[in-house]
């Protein structure tokens, strides 16, 4: 299916075309993205910079533009481009597929990777032609090959390694690494280790532009009911920390199997509760220079969402300020893919900077990628 073709959305009657079958679907798009809905603080707006994917996870930009982003049930990559740079997608394409969870995406030196479930894959000069995209380089294929928490965020740190967490296969369980935990590599597969440990499911992080010290959001195990545990904003200023998994949780929650015997201080607590099963997903430092004083250098993280709360919660975008700033706190950013009826009608999964200073927000439920905008009071 490489280069199938996708009609982006380009107003709000415009009709969006399914990447996996090229089927036009005549709703409007006030409909199927109810962005009215969505609430954010004064001076914001959201809209809709591509509809009509399947299951959009994970994004990476390249260094001519193009948007790739990566799916967790499609089997796909994707290929976005704004040609004119108005804020709304001109054309998209399934660049890659016939994969296997293929969530994390990132680019480096003009080559994409792709972690494809248990392996790391390398495509080469991929914007030279989107067409006919390079035959597939494998850089490393020893990760264990469990689908429960398999699939994986990615990204390449200061120090030039491809960072890539290994969930652990269980909701809880004891097992050496590297399950439960968030291994490095060099972009070539060689020299592969262990960064961080205790680490049950991460499927976002980011490095502090002014530390550059790694920030990571962690899921909370599950059935301890609905207050407990809260999901997890980390640091790891160094290699070799461990963050508790699957002996404690949150900030010293020991537990009730494996936590017997277990001293809690002795593991790397979190820095910022982000509430119980909240799903925190994709997070970002917001790097640009377009949105107020406030909010430059914060942390931005996706909320996909709970699935087995009794009430649900998340299905949101929050900031995260470190103690850096002065105070460990947490706040709503955009929120209202949650009904008032506790049914969503789009899930929040990944953040990227634009150039321009916008915030790009995947959505894997409604099959959209946003961009949220400041425009002053």
């Amino acid at each position: 299916m490489s280069g199938a073709r996708l009609q982006c959305a380009f107003g709000a009657l415009l009709a969006a075309w399914l990447l996996t079958g090229g089927a036009a679907r005549a709703q409007p798009s006030a409909e199927r993205y109810p962005l009215q809905t969505i609430r954010l603080p004064a001076g914001f707006r959201i809209n809709l910079f591509a509809g009509g994917a399947v299951n959009p996870r994970q994004m990476a930009l390249g260094a001519k533009g193009t948007l790739f982003v990566g799916t967790l049930r499609a089997g796909a990559v994707y290929a976005v481009v704004d040609r004119d740079r108005d804020g709304v997608a001109d054309d998209g394409m399934v660049l890659l597929s016939g994969l296997v969870a293929p969530n994390g995406v990132a680019v480096r030196e003009g080559a994409l990777y792709v972690a494809d479930a248990w392996r790391i894959l390398r495509y080469d000069d991929i914007e030279r032609d989107l067409e006919h995209p390079p035959k597939p380089v494998v850089v490393y294929e020893g990760y264990p090959h469990d689908a429960h928490h398999g699939w994986k965020f990615i990204g390449f740190g200061p120090d030039g390694f491809l960072y890539v967490p290994v969930g652990a296969p269980c909701n809880v369980c004891e097992r050496d690494p590297p399950y439960a935990s968030i291994t490095r590599l060099k972009p070539d597969g060689t020299g592969l280790e262990v960064f961080a440990r205790g680490v049950r499911n991460s499927v976002g992080f980011d490095w502090d532009p002014n530390t550059r010290e790694l920030w990571f959001t962690d899921n909370g195990r599950d059935r301890l009911g609905d207050d407990l545990p809260s999901d997890e904003l980390n640091h790891a200023p160094k290699a070799g920390m461990h963050f508790g998994f699957p002996y404690c949780h949150a900030k010293g929650l020991a537990d009730p199997q494996f936590g017997k015997g277990q001293d809690c201080s002795e593991y790397t607590p979190g820095e910022i509760d982000l509430g119980p099963h909240v799903a925190a997903l994709g997070m970002r430092f917001y790097t640009g220079e377009t949105f107020p004083e406030e909010y430059r250098g914060q942390i931005f993280i996706a909320e996909h969402g709970s699935w087995d709360r009794s009430k649900p919660i998340g299905y949101r975008l929050a900031v995260a300020r470190p103690a850096e700033t002065g105070a460990r706190r947490l706040e709503t950013f955009a929120e209202g893919w949650l009904g008032p009826n506790g049914k969503a009608w789009g899930r929040p999964v990944d953040l990227l900077v634009a150039p321009d200073g916008a915030l790009l927000v995947s959505d894997d439920t409604a099959g959209a990628i946003y961009r949220i905008t400041y425009g002053g009071k």
